[in-house]
């Protein structure tokens, strides 16, 4: 689409429990695929999206995706550090006290533990800026189809994102946007969005597996 950006708003590295990538690998594979911005989200940390943001501070935007005590939240430039296992209610509380854009990530996706689920997404709607629609990850599209209904139901922008843990998965999903510089700017700008892209293969779930077990065998340090 002219004069918008394409944006990859939902990836991880090596600083989330199943993830291997480093934060340069997640740098280069954007500049290879010409993105506009990316996000780092990792799990309950920033470590990774401060990393690759001093090394390139014009393509990374700061993220963090959060385990409360009910399911994850996703959010984009976020300057502090949120931990996990907060209430849902403690969590909005933090990220809005830095002016951090809030998403819901996969929604209705029942197969894991970590999605908000039907009854704490439309609990929580009303109190974040925008849903994740398309989660490449997520293994129906009746799972991304209830996410954006949900979003049209409450006026909310709208994202997609290909929930990468590896290098290959980067860029599944992209999202078309009008540049913004800021998480004002995001905000209006995912009123405007276009979601493209398709779900993953399921053997991507076996790099995230095999990592988590690597790492607890004392394999493969972040670095």
């Amino acid at each position: 689409m002219h004069g918008f950006w394409r944006v990859e708003f939902h990836v991880h590295t090596c600083y989330s429990p199943d993830c291997l990538v480093s934060p340069r690998e997640v740098v280069r594979r954007a500049r290879d695929l010409g993105l506009d911005r990316i996000c780092i989200t990792d799990h309950n940390s920033i470590r990774g999206a401060l990393e690759a943001k001093e090394i390139a501070p014009e393509l990374v935007i700061v993220g963090e995706e959060i385990r409360t005590t009910a399911g994850e939240f996703i959010a984009f430039f976020v300057q502090e550090e949120v931990p996990k296992g907060l209430t849902p209610e403690e969590t909005l509380e933090r990220l809005r006290a830095q002016n951090a854009v809030i998403g819901i990530p996969h929604p209705f996706d029942t197969r894991r533990s970590s999605a908000l689920g039907p009854r704490a997404s439309r609990l929580f709607a009303r109190h974040v800026d925008a849903i994740e629609i398309f989660n490449a990850r997520c293994h129906t599209n009746t799972c991304n189809r209830r996410a954006e209904e949900l979003a049209r139901a409450f006026h909310l922008g709208q994202f997609g994102g290909s929930d990468a843990h590896s290098v290959q998965e980067i860029g599944q999903v992209l999202t078309y946007v009008p540049p913004f510089h800021d998480a004002a700017t995001l905000r209006e700008a995912l009123h405007h969005a276009r979601v493209e892209g398709r779900r993953s293969p399921l053997w991507v779930y076996l790099i995230s597996t095999g990592s988590k077990l690597l790492k607890r065998l004392g394999g493969s340090p972040c670095s």
